[in-house]
């Protein structure tokens, strides 16, 4: 019961609605939400942003030799970050890696911080993460005719084919690159949702079956162990794909 009046709150019964709570809201009351409206979704967002600063400048303020438990967690994200980079992408892409870690920190707390009960998680908006993957594409994009000029479309030609298909295989290599924005964010986006919603209705159901609720309550707590893990493995392989975009902007070669 208890997990269904902090996950379901909307009534007893089987009427769940696990969309619900992806839904917009102006922050401040009222229904009309204009360009300018803080929502729920700035709340968080802003709680991410707060949250980066906490932990990786405050955090780390002094620089102790014996760390404080808050600047061991800094420390080893950065160099979680810094090593995927240098590994991933090679040794001159880490001049990008400030653009790459706060990446990686922004997605990281906006998946954890939507685990609260009761919270908003932004990143399961395809807005936000749209708006992160055409960041990155349109960065690397230029990035790569800026550092190769013309060689940049070597990305789509691949020499090692016979010449027959290579004209074919360049289309298929086109589409594909133009494609990376969308699966990108999608990616992302549909995995928080598709968690959040399973949580919902499963706590539907623990709010509907009172002493029988026992059962739902253990797959909550399941998928809850589970979305945990996907908040951190989410954040990961968005940017480790930016890593390899990033690759193939600095070396296009085929």
């Amino acid at each position: 019961m208890v997990s269904g009046l902090i996950f379901a709150p909307e009534h007893a019964g089987l009427a769940i609605h696990p969309m619900d709570q992806f839904q917009l809201a102006p922050l401040f009351g009222g229904e009309h939400i204009g360009t300018f409206t803080p929502t729920n979704q700035t709340l968080w967002l802003v709680l991410a942003l707060v949250g980066i600063v906490l932990l990786m400048v405050v955090g780390t303020a002094g620089g102790k030799e014996v760390p404080t438990r808050t600047q061991s967690v800094a420390e080893m994200a950065y160099g979680f970050v810094y090593k995927m980079v240098e590994d991933v992408a090679g040794k001159d892409a880490v001049k990008y890696f400030p653009g790459i870690m706060t990446l990686f920190m922004f997605i990281v707390f906006a998946n954890f911080l939507g685990l609260i009960p009761q919270s908003f998680t932004p990143t399961s908006h395809i807005a936000v993460t749209a708006v992160l993957a055409m960041t990155v594409f349109v960065f690397v994009t230029v990035l790569g005719f800026v550092k190769n000029g013309a060689g940049f479309l070597g990305l789509f030609w691949v020499s090692s084919a016979p010449l027959a298909l290579r004209p074919i295989l360049a289309v298929i290599e086109l589409i594909s690159y133009f494609v990376r924005p969308v699966s990108h964010s999608i990616r992302l986006a549909g995995n928080v949702m598709a968690g959040h919603a399973v949580i919902k209705v499963f706590a539907g159901f623990a709010a509907a079956l009172g002493l029988f609720g026992f059962f739902p309550i253990l797959a909550i707590s399941a998928v809850y162990a589970l979305e945990v893990l996907v908040a951190f493995i989410q954040a990961y392989v968005f940017t480790i794909l930016t890593c390899v975009y990033l690759k193939d902007a600095l070396h296009p070669s085929h």
